[in-house]
């Protein structure tokens, strides 16, 4: 990446006061010039012993600036190992990486199940394969053989038919509501540019802070 490029990247740093609004500009670069899937983002999670578990998750949903206690949307079957660690605990850190624009973007925060409403939204949106998936896949369980899931899919299948596919009850979304964000920028010799953003509490203002690289 240029100089150049490099100088744009810290004037953002420099006049960004609301990371949101930094995120959704990062974020529309990224979806314009990312060659692989712009919204994948590693999620990371703890199991009840504190031992951390990361996996890598789409982003679905973004509802952030002026919207108190909003935040990053994703989806997963509530009986996965996820789930169940998100709802025993229920924080979680996530990491956008954008190797084409050397940009990442950090997130820490609280977890809080998205509505009734959106996940039936979400998932109708969905293409009806992966939505017949979701009823056959038991997620992070133990598989017998390949032929065995696609056995599964078949009897999914032919269980709905040309039918509406309603949304399983064990498949639904989480809210990522951030208390810190740090945005990480790519330069030379790495000597990088980090800004993190914080708060106390989902409704508090942030506070904005440079990092050493």
């Amino acid at each position: 990446m240029s100089q150049q490029s490099h100088d744009t990247h810290s004037g953002d740093f420099a006049d960004a006061v609301e990371p949101f609004l930094l995120f959704e500009s990062w974020f529309g670069e990224a979806r314009e010039k990312e060659i692989n899937d712009p919204n994948a983002m590693a999620l990371a999670t703890a199991d009840a012993s504190g031992l951390p578990n990361v996996r890598m998750v789409l982003l679905k949903g973004l509802d952030g600036a002026g919207v108190p206690g909003r935040g990053f949307v994703f989806y997963t079957n509530l009986e996965s190992a996820k789930g169940q660690e998100l709802a025993a605990n229920p924080q979680a850190a996530i990491v956008f990486h954008w190797k084409s624009l050397l940009r990442q973007v950090r997130v820490r925060g609280l977890i809080t199940p998205v509505s009734v409403q959106e996940a039936d939204e979400y998932y109708a949106s969905r293409h009806r394969t992966s939505r017949i998936g979701a009823w056959a896949s038991k997620q992070s369980r133990p598989l017998e053989s390949r032929l065995a899931l696609e056995k599964s899919v078949a009897i999914e299948t032919a269980r709905f038919g040309i039918s509406t596919i309603p949304r399983p009850p064990h498949w639904s979304g989480f809210r990522l509501t951030p208390l810190e964000i740090e945005f990480w920028s790519d330069r030379p010799f790495r000597l990088h540019d980090r800004v993190v953003f914080r708060r106390e509490t989902a409704d508090a203002r942030w506070t904005k802070t440079r990092l050493y690289p």
